[in-house]
């Protein structure tokens, strides 16, 4: 038994970690919409029921400081941005995948 405490304590630092990155609430719908391709931040926030601006500005900044996602800005007026997931934020999908489905099959 003392073994598995210790991996457990080993590990719970990057598990930690991700759960900075990605545990938020919104966190994990934002990478399942940019999974579709770019997206404007009008269309994200449209495709998620119940996210206020403030709140995705937040969680898009977080991600974006994390390398989950990346910014693009056009010179536009009023100013153009859209939002795509990096190579790292595309590495989390299977993982969000599997837990949709253990939600769909375990949730009462």
């Amino acid at each position: 038994m003392p073994e598995i405490k210790t991996i457990i304590s080993e590990k719970s630092c990057s598990l930690k970690e991700v759960l900075d990155i990605i545990g938020g609430k919104w966190a994990m719908p934002i990478i399942y919409i940019l999974s579709k391709g770019k997206m404007r931040f009008k269309e994200i926030e449209r495709s998620i029921d119940g996210i206020n601006t403030r709140m995705l500005v937040k969680e898009l900044k977080n991600m974006e400081a994390n390398g989950i996602i990346t910014r693009e800005v056009f010179a536009t007026v009023p100013p153009t941005v859209e939002y795509t997931l990096t190579a790292k934020g595309q590495k989390l999908l299977p993982s969000i995948i599997s837990l949709h489905s253990w939600g769909q099959e375990f949730s009462v």
